[in-house]
Formats: structure tokens, sequence, C-alpha cells
């Protein structure tokens, strides 16, 4: 699951506990809705645990440029 998905856990969650009052026997709706937050919110702290780890930065490393041995006089990019 993305991060989309934490996302529209946590609202759906804070749709069901804020803005409804429906009541269906057995099951208590603002239970579940406080239920989908908290796992949304574990979804969003994992995810973005997970994205911190692969934001490594590698330096650029700069080409090795060796000599030409069939043009002699040859130092640099421009022929000079």
């Amino acid at each position: 699951m993305g991060l989309g998905g934490c996302i529209i856990l946590i609202g759906v969650g804070a749709i069901l506990t804020f803005a409804t009052d429906w009541d269906m026997e057995g099951v208590n709706l603002d239970l579940v809705g406080v239920i989908l937050m908290i796992v949304g919110l574990i979804g969003v702290t994992t995810f973005s645990s997970i994205a911190r780890r692969r934001r490594v930065v590698v330096p650029p490393t700069t080409p090795v440029v060796e000599e030409d041995p069939n043009r002699p006089g040859y130092r640099d990019g421009y022929g000079g």
C-alpha cells in the first residue's frame, strides 16, 4: 500500500468517526474509524521511513580521460 492508500484510510476513518451518526447493530463505527486512522498513520510512518532510506545521494564520479596513442599532442577535449 502506497502513501495514497494510507491517506485514503485516514480520510475514511475520520469520516466514519466524526461525520457519521449511523447505528449498525453489532458494529461500533466510531471504533472502526479510529482503527482505520491508526492503520493509516502506521502506514504513512512506515512508508516515509522506507522512502527516507532509499534517498541515498551518490556523488557523481568524474570520467577518466586517457590520452589517445593515435593522436600525439592530444591533451584535452578541444584538440589542443
